[in-house]
């Protein structure tokens, strides 16, 4: 029996890269203004179309050099999800592999390419609308935002946006940052020090808050934030959100 199939479709493909940091006691998200059409002077995500011949991380490096001047990707980077192809695009069907990256600090920011500038901001103001993003960046950067919030829970991902040793404040302030929120100080430091394979003590000190000496921690070296080590490293028990963050009862 003869089987026929319908001719595969073809049509584009790009990468956008939902990069964030916290600074200012803030969650952070990489900008850029687009300085061609479509959406010609609207802020977006750093993206682009994959090249012939170029893997997706390598093409989500690639965007992040030319249009926001990282040269070198700091953090971690992973796959988010695909978007499209139908809808997402006045110039017909394009398919988005959109990635997230987490890193503590950034090389300094510059426009280039196709971007007429680029900034950083804060994540609750744009996904509050304050700032209008192109194409359908506003769902991938909510989508982003929610997958970071959860890998907090239950990945040592946490310190990624700390340096190589940080204290428990430090720490803490990133979950406060990311999950938009004020956490009891006592309670998370005994449940990120109680967590087994999470973090371990330098048996250093630094200051800590309000000038008073801090014990100085890094991340247990069964949960280095490498891409392969994070993809097995597992929190147990969870630091699990407040029920109020997460809409549970």
């Amino acid at each position: 029996m003869n089987t026929s199939y319908p001719e595969p479709a073809r049509f584009p493909v790009t990468v956008d890269v939902v990069a964030l940091t916290v600074s200012a006691g803030a969650l952070q998200v990489l900008l850029i203004t687009r300085l061609i059409e479509p959406f010609k002077g609207s802020m977006a995500l750093p993206g682009g179309f994959v090249l012939p011949g170029e893997g997706l991380i390598e093409a989500a490096t690639r965007e992040l050099a030319e249009e926001a001047g990282v040269a070198e990707q700091p953090g971690y980077l992973e796959q988010l999800q695909s978007y499209g192809p139908k809808g997402r695009d006045p110039r017909g069907d394009v398919l988005t592999v959109a990635h997230l990256l987490l890193a503590p600090n950034f090389p300094v920011i510059a426009a280039g390419s196709d971007a007429a500038s680029a900034g950083w901001y804060p994540v609750k103001d744009v996904l509050a609308g304050e700032y209008s993003l192109a194409f359908d960046h506003a769902e991938i950067l909510s989508d982003a935002v929610e997958r970071a919030r959860s890998k907090l829970e239950y990945s040592p991902l946490g310190a990624a946006f700390c340096t190589p040793e940080f204290t428990i404040a430090q720490l803490r302030a990133v979950y406060d940052a990311v999950w938009d929120t004020k956490l009891d100080p006592r309670n998370f430091h005994r449940k990120a020090t109680g967590t087994p394979g999470f973090l371990e003590d330098t048996g250093k000190m630094s200051t800590g808050e309000a000038g008073r000496p801090a014990a100085l921690f890094r991340l247990a070296p069964q949960a280095h934030t490498t891409r392969a080590a994070c993809a097995h490293a597992v929190l147990n028990p969870p630091l699990m959100r407040p029920a109020a963050l997460t809409g549970q009862d």
